[in-house]
């Protein structure tokens, strides 16, 4: 079986002093990324500078993004992919308000701009299609990320609904919430860590606030899926090297086939 490895990473972007500067940091994230290897990242906040780091620290890959207030101002929702295994058939943006398609956009009680990249991917492997979608949901209004989470639902429905569709994001609430509620029952998403075969420090949440090796109470960052994929085993990757954490999150890496 050809499988497909997914993250979700928020990057955290690049305001912090010492010991937790983008400077002191970028190495341990890209360790974490080689040493996982996966196929497909939906990255969170990185900021241009940011994501020009990691091109240049991962040279297996490329990435596909847009700042979220257009060009490359603000943070970037940046797709990371193995340029060797993937072709990019289409890809866009579009912002969580009520006029998606104008950049920059916000409303609602979103606390700033948030938006989505997606990307039509053809698998050079297997020959198999799917899309990945990735986002950053609002970190204050459960009532913009529950908006957010139906504009999403509804712009999938403009996709070609027989191609499966993976969804990775730093969602801001847990599992069980509105906000995954709207995603599951509205939108027909599974929560891939629901289906998993196997999990890796199933006990951890994914937001560790560069402080709490447990990740907190809940899982913050999710990878949802639509059509026919299997998951297989899901991780949550809590690495601490020498008392320093990586991110203000832990990534999340499951295996998935395209069937």
């Amino acid at each position: 079986m050809d499988k497909l490895r997914i993250m979700t990473y928020n990057l955290r972007l690049n305001v912090d002093p010492s010991p937790n500067s983008w400077d002191e940091r970028k190495s341990l994230i890209a360790d974490i990324i080689h040493r996982e290897s996966p196929d497909i990242i939906g990255t969170q906040e990185p900021v241009f500078q940011q994501v020009q780091d990691l091109e240049e620290l991962l040279p297996d890959y490329r990435w596909i993004g847009l700042g979220r207030r257009g060009g490359s101002k603000e943070e970037y929702m940046a797709i990371f992919y193995k340029k060797d295994r993937f072709k990019v058939i289409e890809y866009d943006h579009y912002w969580l308000s009520d006029t998606p398609e104008t950049m920059g956009s916000i409303t609602w009680d979103n606390a700033c701009t948030r938006m989505v990249t997606w990307i039509r991917f053809l698998d050079r492997e297997t020959g198999k299609q799917f899309y990945h979608l990735n986002t950053h949901l609002d970190h204050i209004s459960e009532a913009a990320r529950v908006q957010g989470a139906e504009l999403i639902v509804k712009k999938c429905e403009e996709l070609d609904e027989s191609i499966p569709l993976i969804l990775t994001a730093d969602f801001n609430t847990g599992a069980k919430s509105d906000t995954h509620q709207v995603f599951l029952n509205k939108g027909n998403f599974i929560d891939t860590w629901d289906t998993a075969t196997e999990h890796i420090n199933p006990e951890l949440g994914s937001f560790n606030d560069f402080k709490d090796p447990t990740g907190g109470d809940t899982r913050i960052d999710w990878i949802l899926y639509r059509g026919n994929v299997q998951p297989g085993t899901i991780k949550i990757v809590n690495d601490i090297v020498d008392g320093r954490f990586p991110s203000d999150h832990f990534p999340i890496v499951v295996d998935v086939e395209i069937r």
